[in-house]
This record gives structure tokens, C-alpha cells and sequence, in this order.
């Protein structure tokens, strides 16, 4: 208002300043009231014209620079021009914050979908597309029940009770391959919807795997705890000659004996997977380490045998004498498993092949060939699963643990070994170990 005064005053001191003129020449005329009537008829048709001019850009593009440059009219375009930079500032601030909410969502390894009051989808992100199977753009504002169509899902959206999280089967879940979903709904706004998935495959593998592994556990211990028990009741309850009593304690030895290894291969496996992998300052002698190995298999067999006359054919073949870089006790231990397994599946005075040997690329290869029975072709991806068997009752008459080829696979894995297995039934099998190059030496 300051500002429009002061142009009206101007205009109407330049008119007294001309009437002024005027009447100095023709006196006695109303030269100042007319000159005073002129200017300020001026300044009010300049004043409409801005005004007029004012509205025109407030109507055509208020967002544009050009406008009413002087006057009040011009002080107020330049405080709307600023204002409205200013809201353009935080206009475009909340879409780049909104923008950078929604990539971090993006990019998050849950689902995540924006339900309107409708339940139709506004939003969603990749994950939650793959998980159920939409697609980003075409599916959005389509009912989700529509496109979800699994009986649980639609249960649980229609039940509005979403304290407990749903668990149901992905879109690509397979019998060979499933896929495990656990969903969520949580209500907010007016109505709407926030959903939330997870990939919980891998969790509830892990728990049918603890589940498994603590009911074989069980399993292995309470047999040979249970023909204890059986025999410490009858040396309790029977009065036994010496050779019955000896008999039974020798029954009882094999049964400690047999837990005893479970609980030593348990401790085995345990320590493999939360120590350290190991690093190449360790170095073995390759030709001790085979001397020992066949030791230890020429003992097992004459254990194995009917008679201390009769055991395995053995044949060790070594051409190398170097060195391998790793742990000493765990080489023993997957190399040990390989051969003692030969020699309990292969029947007495059957034929036993142990071959190490350097490639020709640098690599080494620990090989035991048997002529057991041999191994169908369904089982061989299942063998380095803890407590899998392809014979349970084969396996306790040896005193297999069902845990040997679980330690030589978490070995090989430790020191960069690949294992492999070929068989044919009824002709025998061969498992070989390979080495890189790097820790050949």
C-alpha cells in the first residue's frame, strides 16, 4: 500500500508541478485542478492497465517470470513468483524424498504392496511381483484377490484379521522346488492396506533339517542305548556262565563303541562348519598320510573279516610325494571315510583300488574304487546328506554313523575340493576327491 501511495503522490505532485506551469501563463485559469485531475486520471488508467495485466498472467501462467514489473501490482507478482518457486522447491524436495522411499523400497529383499480401500494394488514393488507373480505396470489397480487366487490367501484377506502372518506356497513353488511365503497384512489410512511378504524358503528347509537332524540323533542313540539297557537288566536279573557274561560285555563294548563314534563324528561336523577355513601356512606329506591311511583300512578290514585270515584285496598306487596345504586331522579324517567306507560296503576279499595321483593341470586326485554293490543312480545326489543311507540296516551292521560322506563333503569344501561319485550297481563305485593346483605343492 506504502508503495502505491507513493505513486500516486508522484503523479499528482508532477500534475501540480505542470498546472503550476500553466497557470504562471495563463493566469486565473484552473490550470492546477486540471492538471491535478489529469495526473490522477492517469495514474488510475496505468493502475487498471496493470491491473488487467496482473490478471492475465495470474490466469494464463502465474508460474512464468514475465509479469507486472512496477507498482503494487509488480511487488505483488514478485512475491507470488517467489512464493511459488518456494513451493515448487519443496513440491519437487517431497518428490525426490518419496522417490528415494520407494527405491529404497525397491530394492528391499521383502515384498511390499500398497493395498487401497478396495484392496486394489496402488503400488508394489519387484520382490512382492515375483513373489506372487504380477506384473509392476499392467496389474496395478487390480483386485489383488483377483490375481492372488491361492485358497489361503483369499481366506485371509476376507477374514480382516491379520495379528498372525499367513504361510503359503509361492507362485513358482514346484514339488521338486517349493517356495515358502509368509504374508502379512497391516491395515493403515482409511481403510487401506500395507502388505508384506517374505521368501521363507530357506528357513523352514533349515528347520525341517534341524527337525530331521535331531530326530536321527535320537534315533542312532537310542538303539544302541536300548540293547545296553537290555543287556544290563539281564546281567542283573540272569545268573550267566563266564563265556555268556564276556559275550554280552562285548555286545555292550560294540554299543558304546558305536555311540561313541556318533558322538565323535557329530563333534567333527560341528567343528568343520564354525572354524576358521583353512589357510595355506599348514602343509601335509602326501606319502605319510597315505602310509597312514592304509594302516588304518588294512586294521578295519581284518576287523571286518570272518576269520583274522580273510580280508580285503587292497591296492594303493601313489605317484605323488609332495606336499597338500591344508589341516592334517581333517584331510585324515575325508580321506579315512572314503576308504573305511569302501571296506564296510564291500564284501570280504573283495577288491579295493586306492589311487592318488597329480593331473595334468596341477591338480590332485584321491580315488577309491570298490567292488561293492554299488550305488542306483537316485541315491548318489543324497549321499553327502547327514544320516542319509541307501541301506539302514546295511549301515548298522557295519557301524556306519550316516555321517561320513557329510564330513568329506564339508572338507572339500574347506579346502576347494570337488567330490564325485560314479557307480553302477551290482559292479562297484568310485569316489574321488580333487585338489586345486594351488595347494599342490
Amino acid at each position: 500500500m506504502l508503495s502505491r501511495f507513493v505513486q500516486l503522490s508522484v503523479f499528482l505532485l508532477a500534475g501540480l508541478l505542470v498546472g503550476l506551469g500553466v497557470g504562471h501563463y495563463w493566469p486565473g485559469s484552473e490550470a492546477v485542478e486540471a492538471a491535478l485531475g489529469m495526473a490522477a486520471l492517469l495514474w488510475f488508467v496505468l493502475d487498471g492497465l496493470a491491473l488487467v495485466k496482473f490478471q492475465q498472467w495470474l490466469r494464463l501462467d502465474s508460474s512464468a517470470a514475465v509479469g507486472v514489473r512496477v507498482g503494487l501490482w509488480g511487488d505483488l507478482t514478485t512475491r507470488i513468483q517467489k512464493m511459488l518457486r518456494e513451493r515448487e522447491r519443496k513440491s519437487q524436495n517431497n518428490k525426490n524424498r518419496l522417490q528415494d522411499f520407494l527405491s529404497a523400497l525397491q530394492v528391499s529383499p521383502n515384498g511390499v504392496m500398497l493395498l487401497d480401500g478396495e484392496a486394489r494394488i496402488e503400488w508394489c514393488n519387484q520382490t512382492a511381483a515375483a513373489h506372487f507373480g504380477l506384473d509392476v505396470e499392467r496389474d496395478l489397480q487390480q483386485t489383488v484377490g483377483n490375481l492372488v487366487r491361492a485358497p489361503e490367501f483369499a481366506a485371509y484377506l476376507a477374514r480382516g484379521d491379520y495379528q498372525k502372518e499367513l504361510t503359503m506356497a509361492g507362485r513358482d513353488s514346484l514339488p521338486s522346488r517349493p517356495v515358502t511365503l509368509s504374508v502379512q497384512l497391516h491395515p493403515y489410512g482409511k481403510g487401506r492396506k500395507l502388505l508384506l511378504s517374505r521368501d521363507i524358503t530357506a528357513l523352514e528347509q533349515a528347520e525341517a533339517m534341524r527337525r530331521d537332524f535331531v530326530a536321527n540323533v535320537s534315533h542312532e542313540i537310542r538303539t544302541p542305548l536300548t540293547v545296553l539297557g537290555g543287556f544290563v537288566e539281564t546281567l542283573q536279573t540272569l545268573q550267566l556262565d563266564e563265556a555268556e557274561r564276556q559275550q554280552y560285555l562285548t555286545l555292550m563294548a560294540q554299543q558304546a563303541l558305536r555311540m561313541q563314534t556318533l558322538v565323535s563324528d557329530l563333534l567333527t561336523l560341528s567343528k568343520l562348519e564354525g572354524s576358521a577355513l583353512p589357510g595355506l601356512e599348514l602343509r601335509v606329506s602326501v606319502p605319510r598320510l597315505m602310509q597312514q591311511l592304509e594302516s588304518d583300512a588294512r586294521s578295519l578290514s581284518q576287523v571286518m573279516g570272518e576269520t583274522p585270515q580273510t580280508d580285503h584285496h587292497f591296492e594303493f598306487e601313489s605317484t605323488f610325494n609332495g606336499d597338500l596345504l591344508g589341516v592334517a586331522s581333517e584331510l585324515h579324517s575325508a580321506l579315512g571315510n572314503l576308504i573305511s567306507n569302501a571296506v564296510r560296503y564291500t564284501p570280504v576279499e573283495g577288491h579295493i583300488k586306492v589311487c592318488l595321483q597329480r593331473l595334468p593341470d596341477g591338480r590332485l586326485e584321491f580315488s577309491v574304487a570298490d567292488s561293492g554293490p554299488g550305488i542306483a543312480p537316485e541315491h548318489i545326489g543324497r549321499l553327502t546328506e547327514r544320516f542319509y543311507r541307501v541301506d539302514r540296516s546295511r549301515s548298522r551292521e557295519t557301524g556306519g554313523t550316516g555321517l561320513g560322506l557329510a564330513i568329506v563333503k564339508h572338507v572339500a569344501q574347506r579346502h576347494g575340493a570337488t567330490l564325485s561319485i560314479e557307480s553302477v550297481v551290482g559292479k562297484g563305485s568310485k569316489f574321488s576327491l580333487t585338489f586345486p593346483a594351488f595347494r599342490v605343492v
